[in-house]
């Protein structure tokens, strides 16, 4: 089991996302956000959301150029996540305000969307 099976906001990232079908990434035209790790060094990360207000609060300061935009539940997990870990890409989960949150590998992420119902 991952160990991000007891965090809060990776739990609420799952759910969310299986129930309304959708995550949530920041765009600027055909940029996408992708930042450092925080953990891993040489490591990038690309922050997603499980709802679309929570992505556009963090539209602002040096993202300010930045909109949400939704990527359907299926093709995320069909393409989105088999690229980024083929490139070593980990996944921000529900990030807050401060950038803090859980950078998870994108299968087992995967996994965690697999087992909700």
């Amino acid at each position: 089991m991952s160990e991000f099976a007891h965090d809060p906001s990776f739990q609420r990232f799952v759910e969310e996302a299986k129930t309304e079908g959708v995550v949530w990434t920041l765009a600027d035209g055909e940029d996408l956000l992708v930042v450092e790790s925080v953990e891993f060094e040489e490591t990038d990360v690309m922050p997603f959301w499980s709802n679309k207000a929570d992505a556009q609060a963090h539209c602002s300061d040096e993202w300010e150029n930045y909109k949400p935009e939704a990527i359907p539940l299926d093709v995320f997990c069909e393409g989105w996540l088999k690229e980024m870990y083929d490139d070593g890409v980990l996944i921000g989960t529900n990030w807050d305000e401060s950038l803090n949150g859980p950078e998870v590998e994108p299968r087992e992420l995967l996994e965690a969307l697999a087992r909700v119902q």
